[in-house]
């Protein structure tokens, strides 16, 4: 006999909910976790979209450590000295199925093990799993870590963003560096109506904030910020194979965060505050493409280990991915433990629920649009500093007598290319 009914592989989002899961389905569930607690080593922007949660957790509000329910949206084109921002509000932002909120992944990491453990679930923290263990039929069985072999009838992957096992004892291909991006964090504390002045929030209320253009020195990428109760996260995302590039980028990503923190329109917003936490992460970026196999005999991936995440460049997802798909994974053993059948097919219920939810369906939608974004360098270069020409023609007065607006405005774009703009705006809304 195992000496577990599943082994979950990771503490993160999709990992404590696949725990979770299994324990109130009465299965004897095992979850390692390499930081030294949950939430160690995990890190987001800091949003968290609420539907996934709330069917797995009806009454997360009343009990989870949120930050501050979203109900501004900015975002925000920049040149080296400028800023144009687009700022919405409105109260279906704020209405239950459609509300999100600011997190911080270290508290509510533990929040999401302390629920899995209530259920009963195991945690042992501090230990990195090396390897899967596979019986002579080549079915994952067990996980090694160290010297301790653990044996289970279902493991599920929820390692990160870094799949590692399931590259090196699955046989999945490695990310591709254009698929891959790295982010780069840090948290800044504020007082409560020091934030909300800044960001005219009601009490109580949050905003995010996604940047594009300068932030990332032209780079495939862009900056993010998020108010907490008394912080705020801000930092950026840039894609691995551009960032590293040296003929193409030769600002490597700690100075972007730098430049970022001191570019006119985001200083007047951390002016005074204290930075009291710095890190860096992977994040998958190649959307749809990027998915691998999920499903294996013995074993289930979830989260970002299976590429579950989308930047739409107006939208950010990957923590409601991780809970949907961490919630189906489970179900899925459940289902196969019952029927004492674990082969990949016993489990293929995990690929039909994928492929019938939101988050299969939303990442095949939008799956041109990474290689849009790949090929759109004018959007992080030369469309910040149009926007910026157009609303100087609009703003500026010097006391010279005016044209009318649309010969203000024309030469501006008739000197990038109308059709080229036109072809590459169309290309966008299409893969939108």
């Amino acid at each position: 006999m195992s000496d577990f009914d599943a082994i979950v592989v990771g503490a993160g989002c999709a990992g404590s909910v696949a725990a979770y899961e299994l324990a109130k389905a009465g299965k004897s569930v095992l979850v390692v976790e390499r930081g030294n607690f949950a939430g160690a080593k995990n890190m987001t922007g800091g949003r968290i979209y609420s539907h996934s949660l709330k069917k797995v957790f009806p009454d997360f509000e009343s009990e989870a450590p949120l930050e501050r329910k979203i109900t501004h949206e900015r975002i925000a084109m920049l040149d080296p000295a400028s800023g144009t921002t687009i700022d919405f509000t409105s109260p279906e932002l704020a209405e239950e199925g459609k509300d999100s909120y600011s997190v911080l992944r270290g508290p509510f990491d533990q929040w999401l093990a302390g629920k899995a453990e209530g259920a009963g679930a195991e945690y042992i923290c501090g230990i990195a799993v090396e390897d899967l263990i596979k019986d002579e039929s080549g079915r994952v069985a067990g996980v090694r870590a160290g010297e301790d072999e653990i044996t289970a009838d279902v493991v599920i992957l929820a390692e990160g963003a870094n799949p590692v096992l399931s590259e090196r004892c699955l046989g999945n291909p490695r990310p591709k560096a254009s698929q891959m991006a790295v982010g780069i964090k840090e948290v800044f504390e504020l007082p409560e109506g020091v934030i909300e002045d800044r960001f005219l929030l009601p009490e109580g209320e949050g905003a995010a904030m996604l940047f594009v253009g300068d932030c990332t020195k032209g780079s495939v990428g862009g900056g993010f910020l998020y108010t907490n109760r008394e912080s705020v996260s801000l930092g950026l995302v840039a894609t691995i194979s551009a960032a590293a590039d040296g003929s193409r980028n030769e600002v490597p990503v700690y100075q972007m965060l730098e430049d970022f923190k001191n570019h006119p329109a985001v200083a007047p917003i951390i002016r005074g505050a204290k930075m009291v936490e710095h890190s860096g992460h992977m994040v998958p970026e190649g959307g749809y493409d990027m998915i691998p196999k999920y499903v294996f005999d013995g074993c289930l991936l979830a989260g970002e280990t299976a590429g579950l995440c989308m930047n739409m460049g107006y939208q950010v997802r990957g923590m409601d991915f991780a809970v949907a798909s961490g919630q189906m994974a489970a179900k899925a053993a459940v289902d196969a433990l019952d029927k004492g059948d674990v082969s990949e097919a016993g489990l293929s219920s995990y690929r039909e629920m994928m492929e019938a939810s939101f988050v299969i369906q939303d990442l095949r939608t939008f799956s041109k649009w990474p290689h849009v974004m790949e090929e759109w360098g004018s959007m992080f270069t030369d469309y910040p500093v149009m926007v910026k020409e157009i609303f100087n023609a609009m703003f500026s007065v010097d006391g010279s007598p005016q044209k009318p607006l649309a010969k203000r405005m024309m030469p501006i774009i008739k000197k990038r290319g109308l059709l080229k703009l036109a072809g590459e705006v169309r290309k966008a809304v299409r893969a939108l």
